[in-house]
């Protein structure tokens, strides 16, 4: 019987990581708990043992349930009754199965009824549903919210509804607006304090927001009358039981059929303040977009990792003149490609999310007691790497799912446009990848600023001060001389200090900043398990020098005149219209 966890040995190979030895020493208090709770761990292998337990279980009903129902729930779709949202019917058994398996909650301390998992398996399990359908891992996965109103809510609040969704009661988080997409600080649904009942009324509409009829929301609103930026933002949840939102629309979208995406009307809905006034949008949403972040990563990982499947399952079956489609190059090479950047994707992003955890830990930590000077300076150290590296973490796997899920359809040619074959779902599923939680663009801005104040070459360097296998010696050798390309085009960049040609080429630098960075990852995880990853290796390589040369010579040669060029056929679009 198929396991999408145990399927898969890349999992234990990051569950073995050597840094998840600070990961599970930091979120298990050096074991605490193991005096006060039955089934907490008494030390680094049992935590590990009791992680592979939970993604054993989570394989199983993604393989058995999630993805055998996937067909149907892409078909039926949610529905609008009566101003409630309804899921579609097997959905439901997807609920049920993840429910009565305990895999809500997952990353909450036991006190709350939760698993007290780090981010990284936790991550691991989100990668595992996705696989099995994209749409129902968003439902899922939104249970990531609670960490916002675990960090910024109250005592009271967290004894109020952190159990609740450790029991497997759904979430969302209402940020956008028909007039406030990408631009959060334009929100405008309307909070004001009831003194009567001593309690927020919200008012106003919400849109596109993914699991929108949840049983509890974190809600962005403007609560300070007269602004109308960022500054007059707070953030609210609001408990589905009190009434008062209603469902207006179902959005009918291309793919994710399975997360219903909705809009909202809020009419005096009742809600408490999370956290304090004005720091809504500034702190709080923040955070919870960086948790999303990630979470969109692990869901293209999965998606790509779906893709490949049905790509070289198809390639070894179909025949064409006498022989298996796989032995073309011209087929070999695209398999070969997913294949490639699904494991480079995927090192860097549970390389982030090891960065995540460390950071998120120490910051827990400092709530209960004072940081000692060497914590101090580790959480500095890895929340300014979890902020680095989560921008590339989603923007990249996004990018890749999309680009992988593409191929797996050209691997099945005229097969893969028929609505009978699953590739054709995953390309739908993917798209949305690269625009929600934040654009690829906006993943670029997010970046920027790390590219060109040396943040990443600095990381790079060290990077490359890593001894690797022998095996890998040459590929390391052939990153060298795309980093000394790279230094050289972000110097020639800064010494030009022309601020239009950099936000040009920004993606450019983005990409090139990526390649280096996973190919280095790449070689490090082939140089210790090559069994696994020396393939990829070699193929995530030789990309990552074709497109970053192709962008070095891109950069070197553009002009004023070419941003001038640009600029004007931007112009002359826009007065044609």
């Amino acid at each position: 019987m198929a396991n999408y966890y145990t399927d898969h040995p890349e999992f234990d190979f990051y569950l073995n990581h050597p840094e998840m030895k600070r990961v599970v020493e930091l979120k298990e208090r050096n074991f605490a708990d193991k005096d006060k709770y039955e089934d907490a761990p008494v030390d680094f292998n049992d935590a590990i043992e009791n992680y592979k337990r939970v993604l054993d279980i989570t394989g199983d009903i993604a393989a058995n349930i999630i993805e055998p129902n996937s067909e149907d729930v892409d078909l039926e779709g949610p529905h609008l009754v009566d101003g409630r949202m309804h899921y579609a019917s097997k959905t439901y058994d997807n609920l049920k199965a993840t429910r009565q398996a305990g895999l809500w909650g997952i990353s909450m301390p036991r006190r709350y009824n939760g698993l007290n998992l780090p981010i990284t398996p936790y991550s691991m399990a989100s990668e595992i549903v996705s696989c099995a359908d994209a749409g129902f891992q968003n439902i899922w996965s939104l249970q990531d919210c609670i960490e916002t109103l675990y960090e910024f809510g109250s005592e009271e609040q967290r004894q109020k509804y952190i159990p609740r969704v450790c029991a497997g009661e759904t979430m969302s988080m209402d940020l956008t607006e028909p007039d406030a997409g990408s631009d959060l600080q334009r929100v405008m649904l309307k909070a004001t304090f009831d003194e009567a009942n001593n309690c927020w009324r919200l008012n106003g509409v919400k849109r596109f927001i993914t699991n929108g009829d949840s049983d509890i929301h974190l809600v962005l609103a403007r609560s300070e009358e007269g602004t109308h930026d960022g500054r007059g933002l707070s953030m609210f949840i609001y408990d589905k039981n009190d009434g008062g939102v209603t469902v207006r629309h179902i959005e009918n979208k291309l793919g994710i059929h399975g997360s219903p995406t909705c809009e909202l009307v809020y009419k005096n809905a009742k809600a408490e303040l999370c956290g304090s006034t004005r720091l809504g949008l500034i702190k709080y949403v923040m955070a919870l977009m960086n948790g999303a972040r990630l979470g969109i990563a692990a869901q293209s990982v999965g998606v790509s990792q779906a893709a490949y499947n049905e790509a070289l399952a198809y390639a070894k079956e179909r025949k064409q003149f006498d022989t298996e489609i796989i032995k073309f190059p011209a087929v070999y090479d695209m398999v070969s490609r997913i294949k490639a950047k699904l494991d480079a994707g995927r090192s860097i992003l549970y390389q982030t999310a090891r960065y995540v955890d460390i950071y998120k830990a120490l910051e827990d930590i400092s709530r209960e007691r004072k940081l000692t000077a060497e914590e101090r300076q580790e959480l500095k150290k890895y929340s300014r790497l979890a902020d680095a590296f989560t921008p590339l973490a989603k923007g990249m796997n996004s990018e890749y799912a999309n680009q992988n899920s593409y191929d797996a359809i050209q691997v099945h040619g005229g097969s893969g446009f028929i609505m009978e074959y699953k590739s054709q779902r995953l390309y739908r599923d993917a798209r949305i990848f690269s625009i929600y939680e934040g654009t690829t663009q906006l993943q670029v801005v997010a970046a920027i600023r790390y590219i060109t104040n040396g943040t990443y070459l600095s990381i790079i360097k060290e990077m490359l001060g890593r001894e690797v296998s022998e095996e890998m010696k040459g590929l390391k050798g052939r990153v060298e001389k795309l980093i000394a390309e790279y230094e050289k085009v972000l110097a020639d960049v800064k010494a030009e200090a022309n601020q239009e040609k950099q936000d040009f080429i920004a993606r450019r630098l983005y990409e090139i900043t990526a390649d280096i960075i996973m190919s280095l990852l790449i070689i490090d995880d082939a140089s210790r398990a090559p069994e696994l990853f020396a393939k990829s290796a070699n193929v995530f390589v030789r990309h990552a020098e074709e497109e970053v040369l192709g962008h070095v010579k891109f950069i070197d040669s553009f002009s004023a005149d070419d941003l001038a060029f640009y600029r004007q056929q931007a112009a002359e679009a826009e007065a044609a219209e």
